[in-house]
């Protein structure tokens, strides 16, 4: 890995693990359904503005419909999921149990796609599994709302079943066009549930400038990082960055949040991390 690369790849870790840290602190001000509709507006017009000042063409007649549906399950589902779990679970919590998606993206694989589950798969599986059950041990004297652990979970899980998607069924659309048409097609179909869940007041710019992040480094500029890596590294090779999202995830979960990085949590995350490199490892 040359020097760019390692730099681009570290980055981009920083950046996604500071989106937990920004939902954290937008999701109570704007409620989640405003938190997840903004950040993909945000993102798309921004890529789309991007885009067509470069003169890339996404094809919207072409790939419309794998836009749309890989912006439901890729951005809008999850992203709402996350917001929610982001009212009750901490900013490192989060990332960790985020490092689960490839796991999912593995078993999608192998239900979906008829792919053989090899032994290390199915190591790397179990060792997720207990990594999951560590992190998710509510400390003595302490609740978990396992509402918002089960909405992060399948947040994750969202991940992994249009990962498997988009092998099978929209492997031919351009990477860029996908950025941008899913982004767009997120925003729009959250569009009619904000009245569901308004923002009880009006936030305060540490939200807003939180959402901003989320919307425009968190989303549209990791975008763009990301296709660069899976464009010098191939897509195994960018799929490396799920390691070090929940490093940066706790890390500023403790810096700027003042949360408590516990043992079980660690160890929880270490034992993530490897089931994760044992899933992806070919």
């Amino acid at each position: 890995m040359r020097r760019g690369d390692a730099a681009r790849l570290g980055a981009l870790a920083a950046i996604w693990g500071a989106s937990f840290l920004f939902m954290r602190i937008a999701a109570p001000a704007l409620g989640p359904v405003l938190t997840a509709e903004l950040r993909t507006l945000i993102a798309g017009v921004a890529l789309a503005a991007y885009f067509a000042a470069t003169g890339f063409n996404p094809q919207w007649r072409r790939w419309r419909r794998h836009y749309a549906i890989v912006g439901i399950g890729s951005s809008a589902v999850p992203f709402l999921l996350w917001a929610y779990a982001a009212l009750s679970l901490g900013a490192g919590l989060l990332s960790v149990l985020n490092a689960t998606s490839p796991m999912f993206g593995a078993l999608c694989s192998a239900l979906l796609l008829r792919e053989r589950l090899s032994g290390q798969r199915i190591a790397g599986l179990v060792i997720g599994v207990a990594g999951v059950a560590m992190v998710t041990r509510p400390a003595p004297g302490s609740d978990l709302d396992y509402y918002a652990l089960g909405a992060a979970l399948f947040a994750a899980f969202c991940y992994g079943l249009i990962a498997t998607y988009i092998r099978r069924f929209a492997s031919e659309a351009p990477s860029r066009g996908m950025a941008v048409g899913s982004q767009l097609a997120a925003g729009i179909v959250l569009i009619p549930f904000i009245p569901l869940w308004p923002p009880a007041a009006a936030p305060a710019p540490l939200a807003v400038a939180s959402i901003l992040a989320l919307g425009l480094v968190c989303t549209a500029i990791a975008y763009l990082l990301y296709f660069r890596l899976i464009a010098d590294l191939g897509a195994t090779g960018a799929l490396t960055v799920t390691y070090l999202i929940p490093v940066f995830g706790v890390l500023w979960g403790v810096l700027f949040l003042g949360e408590r990085a516990t043992l079980p949590m660690l160890a929880g995350g270490v034992l993530i991390v490897l089931g994760t490199v044992f899933v992806l490892r070919k």
